[in-house]
């Protein structure tokens, strides 16, 4: 077995990422090493790399590995690893969906069956790249796998392009879209078709809901209707909010919609997003995942429809599972390979530049 990995190291907002070798670790019991396949490049490594809000203060001057959104086969099991979460068989060579973070499983929010809201659960990817287990981010040749992390057998049909996402942007939006109840006859509109709208198009669509998504590029807006979206919004055709609203409406039947999601990671959207709503309307915040940004809302307007907003920043095991089914149950029914383009690990900086500017949907680092 290798005895080193590569990694992507992030030095801060503006600093190009450095490639170094780190030991790959012995797993612990009930820990897993992986072998990374695949690491998308999400939203929020973007605004991580751009030193979005607070998030600036995430540089190190000893690096740290960023990205999260990813995939691989089991390299070692820990002593006392035999099955995933759900009891099928493990074996090295196994390919594997898993969370990325680590719900303590003890915490008051843990108790309470909302283990998306707790408080520990990143804690696993802060630490020094020089110490053990080393491997904490997507960006790399290995990730280590913590006993808390619910990890799950990918079906033999469903590929490491497909199943890159599942482990955030896809879990994410099925924990979201379930936290508002997005169900058959509801008017849902998405803000935003990058990696989360996109998810969140085939996940609402097969939930019974009519779609309708908002972007400004051609390629996401034409992957959107792929994926199920009964109306797209072309924001550059339709370029001020009122004139948005105005249609959102028209295509509701002037009642407005049931639910709408920020997919964008802009809080300038949300001001638009919640005067789209219907009366009883639900508002589900995904892509403003940062603090620092604040926005304007006017609260009689919330009391007045009868509007809830829901937050959701992370998702449970049985979301992760739910998405792993999702791609099952879809492989060779929707065009979910076209979301990602290929990248090396060498390029991982075009690769993050090549997103930040529109140029991909999302990159995909692809190890080799």
């Amino acid at each position: 077995m290798a005895t080193t990995g590569r990694a992507a190291l992030f030095f801060g907002p503006g600093k190009p990422m450095e490639l170094v070798d780190l030991p790959v670790p012995d797993p612990e019991a009930g820990a897993i090493v992986v072998r990374v396949a695949r690491a998308n490049v999400c939203g929020s490594d973007l605004h991580i790399w751009r030193g979005d809000g607070m998030l600036a203060a995430m540089a190190r001057d000893d690096g740290r590995i960023i990205g999260h959104e990813m995939t691989g086969v089991v390299h070692a099991l820990g002593p006392g690893v035999s099955t995933d979460w759900a009891g099928r068989r493990l074996a090295e060579g196994d390919r594997i969906a898993y969370q990325y973070f680590a719900p303590c499983g003890r915490c008051r929010s843990c108790l309470r069956g909302l283990s998306a809201a707790c408080a520990h659960s990143f804690k696993v990817l802060r630490g020094r790249p020089t110490e053990f287990p080393y491997f904490r981010g997507a960006f790399a040749d290995y990730f280590y796998l913590t006993p808390q992390m619910a990890v799950f057998k990918v079906p033999d049909h469903v590929t490491d392009t497909m199943v890159a996402g599942a482990n955030c942007a896809l879990a994410q939006v099925v924990h979201g879209l379930e936290r508002v109840e997005a169900s058959l006859g509801d008017d849902v509109v998405l803000q935003g078709a990058g990696g989360l709208g996109i998810y969140a198009t085939a996940v609402a669509k097969q939930r019974g809901a009519r779609v309708i998504v908002i972007d400004g590029l051609d390629e996401r807006l034409a992957l959107a209707r792929a994926m199920g979206a009964d109306n797209v919004i072309d924001f550059r055709r339709l370029a001020t909010a009122d004139e948005r609203v105005a249609h959102v409406r028209e295509l509701t039947g002037g009642w407005g919609a049931d639910v709408v999601c920020d997919l964008v990671g802009r809080a300038s959207v949300i001001p638009e997003g919640l005067a789209m709503l219907g009366l009883g309307g639900r508002y589900l915040e995904i892509g403003t995942f940062f603090p620092g940004t604040p926005v304007e809302v006017d609260p009689g307007l919330l009391v007045s429809r009868n509007i809830r907003v829901e937050a959701v920043a992370s998702y449970d095991a049985a979301s992760l599972q739910q998405a792993v089914a999702f791609l099952d149950r879809n492989a060779g029914r929707l065009p979910l390979e076209q979301v990602v383009t290929d990248y090396s690990l060498d390029d991982i900086n075009r690769a993050i530049e090549d997103q930040d500017s529109g140029q991909v949907t999302r990159a995909s680092i692809v190890m080799t």
